[in-house]
């Protein structure tokens, strides 16, 4: 399907596009945030780096990435698009308004940690009565 302009022209496709590649080992991902060609593989050199993120939580539980923000703004104008879950990453870094997915997301682990408190909570009173 393709979009049109308010004049009724198509716009081209974006020919560059901001996304992740993946690096590191098995069962431990890595990932590069590259700017490269629309259709190439993602094994394909990149353009640029323009930052890196590590999804794993180090032992202060923090989730590592670092953003160039001047060289991604640079690249925007010049028409590169974002894939999503760079929008996402750039959505919580505060680059982009927070992507709906986020949202959802943070709804659904707040709801995992009520119910699990309330299950918690149920278990030690069950202890509790048959202690007595």
């Amino acid at each position: 399907m393709r979009s049109f302009s308010k004049a009724g022209l198509p716009f081209p496709p974006p020919s560059k596009v901001i996304r992740f590649v993946r690096e590191g080992c098995t069962n431990r991902p890595f990932y590069h945030i590259v700017v490269a060609e629309a259709r190439s593989d993602q094994h394909d050199p990149a353009i640029e780096q323009l930052g890196t993120h590590d999804p794993i939580p180090n032992e202060y539980n923090e989730k590592l990435t670092s953003l160039n923000f001047e060289r991604i703004r640079y690249w925007l104008t010049q028409g590169a698009s974002a894939s999503r879950p760079v929008q996402e990453l750039l959505g919580l870094a505060g680059f982009f308004p927070i992507h709906p997915r986020s949202y959802m997301t943070a709804w659904r682990n707040r709801q995992k940690a009520t119910e699990a408190a309330a299950e918690s909570a149920a278990n030690v009173a069950k202890d509790a009565n048959v202690k007595s």
